[in-house]
Parts: C-alpha cells; structure tokens; sequence
C-alpha cells in the first residue's frame, strides 16, 4: 500500500503547474536508436527560470529525437527549440480551463491508486479469511488492523490530492 502512495505521488508530479518541473519531463519516452528510452537517461535537466527547461543531452546526436519527443508528448503543451547542443524547452502560461482538466487529471490518478490500495486490501481480507488455524478473535482483530492501514494510506492520498490541486488551481 505504501508503494501505491509513492506511485501516486510520482504521477502528481508529471501533471504540470504553473511551473516548470524537471520530473515531468523525466519519463518521457524518447526513440534511442530504435529503443523507446526515458529522458532523464539521455540528458540534463535544469530548470533556470519558471517556464523555462534545460535539456543537455549526453549524446549530441539524439538532440533531433529529443525535441520531437517533448514536441509530442500529450498534455504538456512545450514548444522545444533546438539550438544544437541544447534544447530549450519554453510551457505556457496555464488558462483557468487547462487548470480544471489538470484537475479532473489528477483526480483520475488518485481515484486509481485508491482502487490499487483497496485491492490490496481484497487481496489480504481473503487471505485472512483463507486461514482456518487461527481463532475468530484473532482474525477479526486483524481485519481491524487492516482497515487502520488502509484507511491511513486513502488518507495519505487524498492529502497529496488536496495538495496538488490547490498547486495547479494557484494562479
């Protein structure tokens, strides 16, 4: 469960704001030599200024695939330009329509992390229920405990949710 948190949180962070983050850009899949390959494995990446991205990439000759890539890559709106050693990647700014899909976005990948966290929890209630050697006492103690940890990691969710969508509707 505790994973699904983190996952969730990492997802949070590919949805852009208002500024510029590197880890939106980092698993964005770049064609290497016929490999799709994450960006953050290719190049640099330096935030200099809020709208504003760096990419140096380690091998010059991936700097074509690397634009096109950023050029391609849904819901990000960059436009990339190529300066031969660098790309340099410019977002605009955010209307009040594209903050409230971000929203809708967001909510979507925090209702899917929840609907991972209760399937562990499925998973574990029919493992409990599996075992005939241990009393009923101990086994409805454990249930208990069960919807304690899982209460706590939805809780843990929807407080990185609340966070996010109050950083995405800041204007």
């Amino acid at each position: 469960m505790g994973k699904a948190v983190e996952v969730a949180k990492d997802d949070f962070n590919t949805v852009r704001t208002g500024r510029i983050n590197p880890a939106l850009f980092q698993k964005i899949p770049v064609d290497y030599y016929g490999t799709p390959t994450p960006l953050a494995q290719l190049a640099s990446l330096q935030a200099p200024e809020a709208r504003t991205l760096i990419v140096t990439p380690y091998d010059k000759t991936a700097l074509k695939e690397i634009e096109r890539a950023i050029a391609t890559f849904p819901n990000l709106g960059a436009s990339p330009t190529n300066d031969g050693t660098i790309v340099r990647v410019t977002i605009p700014e955010l209307t009040q329509d594209r903050r409230k899909e971000f929203v809708k976005i967001v909510k979507t990948k925090g209702e899917d992390a929840k609907v991972a966290i209760r399937n562990i929890r499925r998973r574990a209630k029919d493992d409990l229920d599996a075992q005939d050697e241990v009393g009923e006492d101990e086994i409805a103690r454990a249930e208990k405990e069960l919807e304690a940890i899982t209460k706590s990691h939805v809780d843990a969710i929807d407080e990185a949710l609340k966070k996010k969508e109050a950083e995405l509707l800041e204007v």
